[in-house]
């Protein structure tokens, strides 16, 4: 046994003798791992255990086994890496600024498993056989989705998504990058008109850090009330409401669903109502949600802002077979004011790839739509990000709010910050 091994086995027997929880208390468990080291180090000078050629290497490796989640805290401990997921015990990836790599992680199948133990025990949820799928959010606020065997070949497969979200407001993503100012201040102010946003994209283009950044322009006298599958969005506003789906108990009884939420938020006196990612049936009680007149913001998976629009037309048909396009197609046109797409440029840069907007209007069963900002050109930055013809959609809740949209459209501004409005 190494002088590692010594001191872990050392740390774990006074975390159980004094019922610390280290996952709850990382403050006391490195007191505590300190406290060995320093024994430790009493005993190494009289020659009874091997000395510790790397106290601080050890002391991390030590605090990551027992507080953490092991081999794979250092990736969760790495602003960079933005996705870690296993597909077996010798096939530990993680993603940096999109790319992915296979890294040198090698676990033993057991303490894979018991890894996904550790990560399960404080969210409440549960896998097992007979539920072998798992969504959770982490207690550092990583999204965590597991599959077990049988349904994998072989071994759990494990993602950790860690959501950096680098973005509180419109301002930062123009720092970024992914906004010009322009279309920053064009966003800023539809969100304080309240229009209704729809932000698409891939996986991993940055929706969510796209939805928290425009929810920075809320104003803060707003009620909001979110609907997730798992607890993603960091709101920023003094009035707000968080909910998170739930599974089913081992009887099968008790699960809240994400069309559930939606109802029940109706009921919560909400200023704006957010849904974290439209996937399902959901997308109907957003409709009937946004047709009473509440404002909203979602995100859904789609690989153009037009694809976005169709597929928010099919969604609702899920919702049971009384629901029809006669009623989904026209309420989509009437409800969604704009669509924000956002693409990954071969940089590797997440940006916004095109703001559409939805005017109203319907032909011929087809929701007319037309390019507010659009990027043009190629190469590595994906192209520029440039001023589209179509006309404002509902300018009257910009007068409204009295905000002179014409004019903000027409002059691109050279600087101003764009950031939470009162």
């Amino acid at each position: 046994m190494d002088a590692g091994e010594i001191v872990e086995g050392e740390v774990r027997e006074l975390v159980r003798r004094r019922g610390l929880d280290p996952a709850r208390d990382a403050a006391g468990a490195r007191r505590l791992v300190d406290e060995v080291l320093v024994d430790y180090d009493a005993r190494a000078v009289r020659g009874l255990v091997p000395t510790l050629t790397d106290p601080a290497a050890v002391a991390q490796h030590v605090l990551d086994a027992v507080a953490g989640f092991g081999p794979l805290q250092p990736y969760l401990d790495d602003p960079d890496v933005e996705e870690v997921w296993v597909n077996g015990p010798a096939q530990v990836f993680v993603a940096r600024r999109g790319e992915p790599e296979l890294t040198t992680t090698i676990l033993d199948p057991g303490e894979l498993r018991a890894l996904v133990d550790r990560m399960l025990a404080p969210t409440g949820r549960r896998l097992d056989i007979s539920s072998p799928f798992v969504d959770a959010c982490l207690p550092g606020g990583e999204r965590l989705h597991v599959v077990l065997p049988d349904v994998t070949r072989e071994h759990p497969a494990v993602n950790i998504r860690k959501h950096t979200l680098r973005a509180g407001h419109l301002g930062e993503l123009v720092a970024l990058g992914s906004l010009t100012p322009h279309a920053a201040l064009f966003l800023d102010a539809s969100v304080r008109a309240g229009l209704n946003i729809l932000v698409s994209g891939a996986t991993q283009a940055g929706k969510t850090t796209m939805l928290n950044a425009l929810l920075g322009s809320v104003p803060v006298t707003q009620r909001v009330v979110t609907c997730e599958e798992v607890f993603e969005l960091r709101v920023g506003a003094r009035d707000v409401v968080a909910m998170q789906c739930r599974q089913a108990s081992l009887e099968g009884t008790g699960e809240i669903t994400l069309r559930r939420l939606v109802k029940e938020a109706l009921r919560m006196r909400p200023d704006r109502i957010v849904i974290g990612e439209v996937r399902e049936a959901e997308a109907f009680d957003l409709l009937v949600a946004l047709n009473a007149g509440l404002p909203g913001l979602c995100t859904l998976h789609a690989s153009s802002a037009r694809d976005a629009v169709r597929k928010l037309t099919a969604l609702p048909l899920l919702a049971g077979e009384n629901v029809s396009d006669r009623f989904v197609v026209p309420t989509v046109a009437s409800c969604v004011d704009l669509v924000v797409h956002l693409d990954v440029a071969p940089s590797g840069r997440r940006h916004v790839r095109e703001v559409l907007a939805v005017p109203g209007r319907v032909e011929n069963g087809v929701i007319e739509t037309a390019s507010l900002f659009r990027r043009v050109g190629a190469g590595p930055t994906g192209g520029e990000l440039v001023r589209g013809d179509a006309e404002v959609p509902a300018p009257e809740r910009f007068a409204r709010a009295g905000i002179d949209v014409a004019t903000l459209l027409s002059r691109p501004p050279t600087a101003r910050p764009v950031g939470v409005h009162v």
